[in-house]
């Protein structure tokens, strides 16, 4: 929670995405939310490359692909596909996907 500066009133941190970015559902908030994911995706990658002690040009070589595709998903600058996720998982860090959905 963050304080206001006008009134001395707690904000929570949903609150102020709405206030930002606007409710769920806007295409602004629904923009955010995607970015939001994309770059959480990319750090958990890169900790984990970091984790195993790989470079991410020993990452790209064991599960076949650039050492800057794996640049650009742990920057952000890159969507990545279901199967190049699951080989880089697989392949290159040596464990295993499990997705969820929540609604």
């Amino acid at each position: 929670m963050k304080k206001s500066k006008e009134s001395n009133i707690l904000t929570s941190f949903s609150d102020h995405l709405d206030e930002q970015y606007g409710k769920r559902g806007t295409v602004k908030r629904e923009k955010y939310e995607q970015e939001y994911e994309a770059f959480k995706l990319g750090v958990l990658i890169q900790e984990m490359r970091e984790k195993k002690h790989l470079t991410q040009e020993q990452l790209a070589t064991k599960c076949g692909t650039t050492k800057s595709y794996i640049s650009r998903i742990e920057n952000d600058a890159s969507d990545i596909r279901l199967s190049t996720l699951m080989r880089i998982i697989r392949d290159g860090l040596g464990g295993h996907l499990n997705l969820s959905v929540s609604f």
